[in-house]
Protein backbone atom coordinates (compact mmCIF):
# COMPACT_ATOMS: atom_id res chain seq x y z
CA UNK A 1 0.00 0.00 0.00
CA UNK A 2 1.17 3.40 -1.17
CA UNK A 3 0.45 6.97 0.34
CA UNK A 4 -1.36 9.03 -2.07
CA UNK A 5 0.13 12.57 -2.67
CA UNK A 6 3.79 11.13 -2.43
CA UNK A 7 5.16 14.50 -4.15
CA UNK A 8 4.51 16.64 -0.98
CA UNK A 9 5.45 15.98 2.22
CA UNK A 10 2.30 15.62 4.36
CA UNK A 11 2.28 15.11 8.18
CA UNK A 12 0.35 11.65 8.54
CA UNK A 13 -2.28 10.86 11.03
CA UNK A 14 -2.12 7.23 11.56
CA UNK A 15 -5.54 5.17 13.19
CA UNK A 16 -4.60 1.38 13.84
CA UNK A 17 -7.53 -0.57 14.85
CA UNK A 18 -6.37 -3.55 16.43
CA UNK A 19 -7.47 -7.37 16.00
CA UNK A 20 -6.34 -10.71 17.35
CA UNK A 21 -5.58 -11.96 13.76
CA UNK A 22 -5.13 -8.56 12.12
CA UNK A 23 -4.67 -4.50 12.26
CA UNK A 24 -7.29 -2.39 10.59
CA UNK A 25 -4.46 0.39 9.35
CA UNK A 26 -5.74 3.73 7.67
CA UNK A 27 -4.39 7.45 7.78
CA UNK A 28 -5.50 10.74 6.94
CA UNK A 29 -3.77 14.42 7.09
CA UNK A 30 -5.01 17.74 8.49
CA UNK A 31 -7.34 18.44 5.88
CA UNK A 32 -9.12 15.00 6.69
CA UNK A 33 -8.51 14.19 3.18
CA UNK A 34 -7.00 10.07 2.70
CA UNK A 35 -3.59 9.45 2.87
CA UNK A 36 -3.43 5.75 3.70
CA UNK A 37 -6.42 3.96 2.53
CA UNK A 38 -7.86 1.53 5.19
CA UNK A 39 -6.89 -1.90 4.65
CA UNK A 40 -6.27 -5.11 7.01
CA UNK A 41 -2.24 -5.99 7.64
CA UNK A 42 -1.78 -9.50 9.00
CA UNK A 43 -0.91 -9.55 12.22
CA UNK A 44 2.59 -11.84 10.63
CA UNK A 45 3.12 -8.80 7.97
CA UNK A 46 2.34 -5.69 10.42
CA UNK A 47 5.93 -5.16 11.71
CA UNK A 48 7.13 -5.48 8.17
CA UNK A 49 4.27 -3.02 6.73
CA UNK A 50 5.07 -0.74 9.71
CA UNK A 51 8.64 -0.15 8.34
CA UNK A 52 7.48 0.47 5.07
CA UNK A 53 5.03 2.99 5.66
CA UNK A 54 5.29 4.77 8.95
CA UNK A 55 7.87 7.93 9.34
CA UNK A 56 8.60 10.15 11.77
CA UNK A 57 6.09 13.05 11.13
CA UNK A 58 3.74 10.83 11.56
CA UNK A 59 1.12 10.81 14.65
CA UNK A 60 -0.37 6.82 15.31
CA UNK A 61 -3.65 6.07 17.40
CA UNK A 62 -4.15 2.79 18.40
CA UNK A 63 -6.89 1.67 20.56
CA UNK A 64 -5.90 0.15 24.32
CA UNK A 65 -6.70 -3.97 23.73
CA UNK A 66 -5.14 -6.93 25.17
CA UNK A 67 -2.50 -7.59 22.67
CA UNK A 68 -1.77 -3.55 22.34
CA UNK A 69 1.55 -3.42 23.47
CA UNK A 70 3.43 -5.28 20.73
CA UNK A 71 1.85 -3.82 18.32
CA UNK A 72 2.80 0.19 20.57
CA UNK A 73 6.51 -1.33 20.35
CA UNK A 74 7.00 -1.33 17.00
CA UNK A 75 5.09 2.03 16.28
CA UNK A 76 6.40 3.83 18.60
CA UNK A 77 10.12 3.40 17.32
CA UNK A 78 9.33 4.30 13.78
CA UNK A 79 6.44 7.30 14.22
CA UNK A 80 6.80 10.58 15.84
CA UNK A 81 4.22 10.58 18.24
CA UNK A 82 2.25 7.19 19.04
CA UNK A 83 -0.99 7.82 21.87
CA UNK A 84 -2.80 4.91 22.98
CA UNK A 85 -6.56 5.92 23.36
CA UNK A 86 -9.38 4.21 26.33
CA UNK A 87 -11.94 2.48 24.60
CA UNK A 88 -14.60 3.07 26.51
CA UNK A 89 -13.65 6.90 26.50
CA UNK A 90 -13.52 6.84 22.62
CA UNK A 91 -17.49 5.70 22.53
CA UNK A 92 -18.74 8.27 25.25
CA UNK A 93 -16.94 10.76 22.88
CA UNK A 94 -17.64 9.71 19.20
CA UNK A 95 -20.50 6.78 19.64
CA UNK A 96 -22.23 6.44 16.40
CA UNK A 97 -25.61 4.26 14.79
CA UNK A 98 -23.48 2.73 12.76
CA UNK A 99 -20.61 0.55 13.44
CA UNK A 100 -18.29 -0.99 11.20
CA UNK A 101 -14.32 -1.44 11.41
CA UNK A 102 -13.81 1.29 8.99
CA UNK A 103 -15.94 3.51 10.29
CA UNK A 104 -14.21 3.32 14.05
CA UNK A 105 -10.90 3.70 12.22
CA UNK A 106 -12.50 7.58 11.01
CA UNK A 107 -13.71 8.48 14.45
CA UNK A 108 -10.52 7.42 15.70
CA UNK A 109 -8.83 9.59 13.17
CA UNK A 110 -11.05 12.70 13.73
CA UNK A 111 -10.29 12.62 17.17
CA UNK A 112 -6.53 12.21 16.73
CA UNK A 113 -6.10 15.93 14.29
CA UNK A 114 -8.92 17.49 16.73
CA UNK A 115 -6.49 16.77 19.65
CA UNK A 116 -9.34 14.80 21.44
CA UNK A 117 -7.79 11.37 22.08
CA UNK A 118 -8.43 10.67 25.33
CA UNK A 119 -5.12 8.75 26.26
CA UNK A 120 -4.20 6.23 28.59
CA UNK A 121 -0.88 6.23 30.10
CA UNK A 122 1.83 3.76 28.52
CA UNK A 123 3.27 1.37 30.92
CA UNK A 124 6.79 0.37 31.07
CA UNK A 125 7.83 -3.20 29.71
CA UNK A 126 8.74 -4.61 34.20
CA UNK A 127 4.91 -3.01 34.81
CA UNK A 128 3.42 -5.09 32.13
CA UNK A 129 5.37 -8.31 32.72
CA UNK A 130 4.07 -7.66 36.39
CA UNK A 131 0.72 -6.82 35.18
CA UNK A 132 0.64 -10.24 33.26
CA UNK A 133 2.50 -12.47 36.22
CA UNK A 134 -0.31 -11.18 38.59
CA UNK A 135 -3.19 -11.57 36.02
CA UNK A 136 -1.77 -15.28 35.94
CA UNK A 137 -1.78 -15.77 39.62
CA UNK A 138 -5.37 -15.13 39.78
CA UNK A 139 -6.39 -17.24 36.94
CA UNK A 140 -4.36 -20.26 39.25
CA UNK A 141 -6.31 -18.65 42.36
CA UNK A 142 -9.55 -19.04 40.36
CA UNK A 143 -8.73 -22.72 38.52
CA UNK A 144 -7.90 -23.97 42.03
CA UNK A 145 -11.77 -22.54 43.84
CA UNK A 146 -13.69 -24.15 41.05
CA UNK A 147 -11.73 -27.26 41.56
CA UNK A 148 -12.27 -26.58 45.71
CA UNK A 149 -16.30 -26.57 44.88
CA UNK A 150 -16.29 -29.43 42.77
CA UNK A 151 -14.82 -31.48 45.58
CA UNK A 152 -17.30 -29.61 47.93
CA UNK A 153 -19.98 -30.31 45.95
CA UNK A 154 -19.75 -34.07 45.76
CA UNK A 155 -19.33 -33.84 49.40
CA UNK A 156 -22.13 -31.99 49.68
CA UNK A 157 -23.82 -34.83 47.24
CA UNK A 158 -23.53 -37.37 49.90
CA UNK A 159 -23.85 -34.83 53.01
CA UNK A 160 -20.12 -35.48 54.07
CA UNK A 161 -18.48 -33.21 56.25
CA UNK A 162 -14.73 -32.12 55.11
CA UNK A 163 -12.56 -32.02 58.50
CA UNK A 164 -11.04 -28.70 59.11
CA UNK A 165 -7.91 -27.28 57.37
CA UNK A 166 -9.03 -27.58 53.72
CA UNK A 167 -9.16 -29.65 51.01
CA UNK A 168 -5.47 -28.60 50.78
CA UNK A 169 -3.78 -30.32 53.31
CA UNK A 170 -1.94 -33.60 52.69
CA UNK A 171 -4.23 -34.97 56.44
CA UNK A 172 -7.51 -34.23 53.68
CA UNK A 173 -6.07 -35.87 50.80
CA UNK A 174 -5.42 -39.17 52.59
CA UNK A 175 -8.58 -38.59 54.35
CA UNK A 176 -10.49 -38.14 50.86
CA UNK A 177 -8.95 -41.53 49.97
CA UNK A 178 -10.69 -43.14 53.33
CA UNK A 179 -14.66 -42.05 51.71
CA UNK A 180 -16.79 -44.48 49.75
CA UNK A 181 -17.39 -43.18 46.06
CA UNK A 182 -18.40 -44.71 43.60
CA UNK A 183 -15.59 -45.78 40.88
CA UNK A 184 -16.32 -42.64 38.50
CA UNK A 185 -16.46 -40.27 41.89
CA UNK A 186 -13.52 -42.12 42.82
CA UNK A 187 -11.60 -41.15 39.76
CA UNK A 188 -13.11 -37.75 39.69
CA UNK A 189 -11.32 -37.31 43.53
CA UNK A 190 -7.66 -38.58 42.49
CA UNK A 191 -7.47 -36.30 39.43
CA UNK A 192 -9.41 -33.38 41.13
CA UNK A 193 -6.39 -33.60 44.06
CA UNK A 194 -3.68 -34.37 41.60
CA UNK A 195 -4.84 -31.14 39.80
CA UNK A 196 -4.96 -29.35 43.32
CA UNK A 197 -1.92 -30.10 43.60
CA UNK A 198 -0.23 -28.73 40.63
CA UNK A 199 -1.86 -25.73 40.69
CA UNK A 200 -1.31 -24.99 44.10
CA UNK A 201 2.54 -25.80 43.31
CA UNK A 202 2.41 -23.74 40.55
CA UNK A 203 1.15 -20.98 42.44
CA UNK A 204 3.19 -20.99 44.88
CA UNK A 205 6.17 -20.76 42.46
CA UNK A 206 4.33 -17.28 41.42
CA UNK A 207 4.73 -16.12 44.84
CA UNK A 208 8.30 -16.95 45.32
CA UNK A 209 8.91 -14.73 42.32
CA UNK A 210 6.71 -11.87 43.49
CA UNK A 211 8.81 -11.95 46.78
CA UNK A 212 12.07 -11.71 44.62
CA UNK A 213 10.51 -9.15 42.61
CA UNK A 214 9.92 -7.29 45.55
CA UNK A 215 13.46 -6.63 46.38
CA UNK A 216 14.79 -5.98 42.93
CA UNK A 217 14.47 -2.82 40.95
CA UNK A 218 11.89 -0.53 40.17
CA UNK A 219 9.98 -2.47 43.15
CA UNK A 220 12.19 -2.67 45.57
CA UNK A 221 12.38 0.77 46.74
CA UNK A 222 8.32 1.16 46.62
CA UNK A 223 7.44 -2.69 48.22
CA UNK A 224 8.81 -1.92 51.86
CA UNK A 225 6.73 1.12 52.63
CA UNK A 226 3.86 -0.64 51.40
CA UNK A 227 4.67 -3.77 53.10
CA UNK A 228 4.69 -1.76 56.24
CA UNK A 229 0.86 -1.09 56.21
CA UNK A 230 -1.15 -3.83 57.98
CA UNK A 231 -3.53 -6.35 55.87
CA UNK A 232 -0.41 -5.36 53.52
CA UNK A 233 1.31 -8.99 51.92
CA UNK A 234 3.76 -9.53 49.21
CA UNK A 235 0.94 -10.45 46.79
CA UNK A 236 -1.36 -7.66 47.84
CA UNK A 237 1.48 -4.99 47.95
CA UNK A 238 3.11 -6.04 44.47
CA UNK A 239 -0.67 -6.23 42.68
CA UNK A 240 -0.83 -2.45 44.13
CA UNK A 241 2.02 -1.52 42.54
CA UNK A 242 1.72 -3.39 39.40
CA UNK A 243 -1.56 -1.58 39.02
CA UNK A 244 -0.40 2.20 39.54
CA UNK A 245 3.04 1.91 38.07
CA UNK A 246 4.33 5.09 39.10
CA UNK A 247 2.85 7.36 42.13
CA UNK A 248 4.18 10.08 40.74
CA UNK A 249 1.19 10.06 37.94
CA UNK A 250 -1.16 10.94 40.41
CA UNK A 251 -1.30 14.00 41.64
CA UNK A 252 -3.38 13.80 44.72
CA UNK A 253 -4.81 10.89 46.81
CA UNK A 254 -7.96 11.76 45.39
CA UNK A 255 -6.55 11.00 41.59
CA UNK A 256 -5.34 7.73 42.73
CA UNK A 257 -8.91 6.66 44.40
CA UNK A 258 -9.97 7.26 41.45
CA UNK A 259 -8.22 5.61 39.13
CA UNK A 260 -9.05 2.36 41.41
CA UNK A 261 -12.65 3.24 41.25
CA UNK A 262 -13.45 3.34 44.99
CA UNK A 263 -14.72 7.26 44.32
CA UNK A 264 -18.29 7.49 45.71
CA UNK A 265 -20.55 8.27 42.22
CA UNK A 266 -22.44 11.34 42.94
CA UNK A 267 -25.79 12.49 41.16
CA UNK A 268 -26.14 16.38 41.52
CA UNK A 269 -28.82 17.82 39.56
CA UNK A 270 -30.63 21.39 40.30
CA UNK A 271 -31.91 20.59 43.82
CA UNK A 272 -31.41 17.42 44.12
CA UNK A 273 -27.66 15.56 45.22
CA UNK A 274 -27.30 12.10 46.31
CA UNK A 275 -24.20 10.23 46.37
CA UNK A 276 -24.30 7.07 44.70
CA UNK A 277 -22.03 3.36 45.02
CA UNK A 278 -18.82 3.61 44.66
CA UNK A 279 -18.25 3.86 40.86
CA UNK A 280 -15.73 0.90 39.87
CA UNK A 281 -14.52 2.30 36.61
CA UNK A 282 -11.02 1.76 37.35
CA UNK A 283 -8.58 -1.65 37.80
CA UNK A 284 -10.12 -4.23 39.54
CA UNK A 285 -7.30 -6.02 40.84
CA UNK A 286 -6.41 -2.86 42.63
CA UNK A 287 -9.74 -2.38 44.29
CA UNK A 288 -9.66 -6.35 44.77
CA UNK A 289 -6.15 -5.79 46.80
CA UNK A 290 -7.33 -2.74 48.85
CA UNK A 291 -10.42 -4.52 49.93
CA UNK A 292 -8.67 -7.63 50.84
CA UNK A 293 -6.27 -5.34 52.71
CA UNK A 294 -8.78 -3.77 54.50
CA UNK A 295 -10.33 -6.87 55.83
CA UNK A 296 -7.19 -7.88 57.55
CA UNK A 297 -6.40 -4.11 58.69
CA UNK A 298 -9.24 -4.60 60.94
CA UNK A 299 -8.58 -8.15 62.22
CA UNK A 300 -4.81 -7.19 63.26
CA UNK A 301 -4.33 -3.59 63.98
CA UNK A 302 -6.11 -1.61 66.59
CA UNK A 303 -5.98 1.77 64.63
CA UNK A 304 -7.94 0.33 61.78
CA UNK A 305 -9.97 -1.95 64.13
CA UNK A 306 -11.15 1.71 65.80
CA UNK A 307 -11.50 3.01 62.84
CA UNK A 308 -14.01 0.06 61.27
CA UNK A 309 -15.96 0.04 64.86
CA UNK A 310 -16.94 3.57 64.50
CA UNK A 311 -17.73 3.82 61.19
CA UNK A 312 -19.96 0.54 61.51
CA UNK A 313 -22.80 2.41 64.19
CA UNK A 314 -24.43 4.23 61.00
CA UNK A 315 -23.90 1.85 58.22
CA UNK A 316 -23.55 -1.87 56.95
CA UNK A 317 -20.35 -3.90 57.62
CA UNK A 318 -19.78 -3.92 53.53
CA UNK A 319 -19.78 -0.56 53.30
CA UNK A 320 -17.75 0.38 55.78
CA UNK A 321 -14.96 -2.15 54.31
CA UNK A 322 -14.99 -0.27 51.23
CA UNK A 323 -14.43 3.04 53.73
CA UNK A 324 -11.41 1.76 55.47
CA UNK A 325 -10.46 0.08 51.62
CA UNK A 326 -10.35 4.05 50.16
CA UNK A 327 -8.89 5.52 53.49
CA UNK A 328 -6.07 2.68 53.31
CA UNK A 329 -5.59 3.81 49.69
CA UNK A 330 -4.71 7.48 50.71
CA UNK A 331 -2.40 6.13 52.97
CA UNK A 332 -0.43 4.16 49.60
CA UNK A 333 -0.77 7.39 48.10
CA UNK A 334 1.03 9.42 51.40
CA UNK A 335 4.06 6.30 52.14
CA UNK A 336 5.02 6.22 48.27
CA UNK A 337 5.11 9.69 47.30
CA UNK A 338 6.65 10.88 50.18
CA UNK A 339 8.59 7.61 51.20
CA UNK A 340 7.70 8.13 54.58
CA UNK A 341 6.85 5.21 57.27
CA UNK A 342 3.48 4.70 58.60
CA UNK A 343 2.68 6.76 61.85
CA UNK A 344 0.18 4.27 63.36
CA UNK A 345 2.56 0.99 63.99
CA UNK A 346 5.22 0.98 66.10
CA UNK A 347 8.95 -0.32 65.26
CA UNK A 348 8.14 -3.76 66.83
CA UNK A 349 5.13 -4.17 64.45
CA UNK A 350 7.17 -3.28 61.62
CA UNK A 351 9.87 -5.10 62.68
CA UNK A 352 7.37 -8.54 63.11
CA UNK A 353 5.79 -7.73 59.53
CA UNK A 354 9.51 -7.90 57.95
CA UNK A 355 9.66 -11.25 59.77
CA UNK A 356 6.39 -12.42 58.36
CA UNK A 357 7.67 -11.24 54.45
CA UNK A 358 10.83 -13.12 54.93
CA UNK A 359 8.77 -16.02 56.12
CA UNK A 360 7.14 -16.19 53.07
CA UNK A 361 10.08 -16.49 50.35
CA UNK A 362 12.87 -18.70 50.17
CA UNK A 363 16.58 -18.01 50.75
CA UNK A 364 17.62 -17.28 47.20
CA UNK A 365 14.39 -14.89 47.14
CA UNK A 366 15.75 -13.28 50.32
CA UNK A 367 19.13 -12.82 48.35
CA UNK A 368 21.26 -14.92 50.61
CA UNK A 369 19.92 -13.16 54.08
CA UNK A 370 18.26 -14.62 56.97
CA UNK A 371 14.90 -13.60 58.05
CA UNK A 372 16.78 -12.08 61.07
CA UNK A 373 18.97 -10.13 58.39
CA UNK A 374 15.55 -10.13 56.19
CA UNK A 375 13.74 -7.89 58.69
CA UNK A 376 16.43 -5.46 60.10
CA UNK A 377 17.36 -4.60 56.19
CA UNK A 378 13.22 -3.64 56.00
CA UNK A 379 13.56 -1.62 58.57
CA UNK A 380 16.78 -0.03 57.27
CA UNK A 381 14.94 0.72 53.96
CA UNK A 382 12.32 2.48 56.12
CA UNK A 383 14.83 4.75 57.81
CA UNK A 384 13.99 3.38 61.36
CA UNK A 385 15.00 0.62 63.82
CA UNK A 386 18.81 0.90 63.40
CA UNK A 387 19.03 0.23 67.40
CA UNK A 388 16.00 -2.67 67.68
CA UNK A 389 17.97 -5.64 68.44
CA UNK A 390 14.80 -7.50 69.24
CA UNK A 391 11.52 -8.43 69.42
CA UNK A 392 8.53 -9.90 71.50
CA UNK A 393 5.93 -9.82 69.61
CA UNK A 394 4.22 -13.11 67.90
CA UNK A 395 5.41 -15.45 70.71
CA UNK A 396 8.89 -13.47 71.08
CA UNK A 397 11.37 -12.86 72.20
CA UNK A 398 12.84 -12.55 68.77
CA UNK A 399 16.51 -11.63 67.63
CA UNK A 400 17.20 -8.83 64.96
CA UNK A 401 20.70 -8.66 63.39
CA UNK A 402 22.62 -5.60 63.97
CA UNK A 403 22.55 -2.81 60.96
CA UNK A 404 26.17 -2.89 60.47
CA UNK A 405 26.12 -6.73 60.40
CA UNK A 406 23.44 -6.00 57.05
CA UNK A 407 25.09 -2.73 55.92
CA UNK A 408 27.86 -5.27 55.47
CA UNK A 409 25.84 -7.46 53.15
CA UNK A 410 23.98 -4.17 51.32
CA UNK A 411 26.01 -1.55 51.21
CA UNK A 412 23.53 0.88 48.86
CA UNK A 413 21.44 1.63 52.30
CA UNK A 414 24.30 3.14 53.91
CA UNK A 415 23.97 7.14 54.21
CA UNK A 416 26.18 9.50 51.49
CA UNK A 417 29.22 10.52 53.57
Amino acid sequence: MERTNNAIPIQGYVALDIHKEYVLVGGMDREQASVLKPRRVEMPHFRTWAEANLRKDDIVVLEATTNVWDIYDIVALLAGRTEVAHPAAVRQIAEARVKTDKEDLKRLLRLLIAGMVPRVWVPPVPVRELRGLISYRWRLVKMSTMIQNRLHSLLHKHNIQPLEGGLKTDKNRAWWEQQEFSPMEALQVRQELASLALIEGHKEEVEQELGRLSLVEPWASQSAYLMQLSGVGVVIAMTVLGAIGDIFRFESPKKLVGYAGLGAGVHDSGKEHCDKKITKAGRKELRWALIEAAWRAVGSNPYWKQQFEALERRMPSNRVIVVIARKLLVTVWYVLSRREAFRHASQEDLAYKMLIWSWSMDEEARQGMTPQQFAKYGLLRLGIGRDLSRIVKGGGPRRLASAEEVLALRPELRPPQ
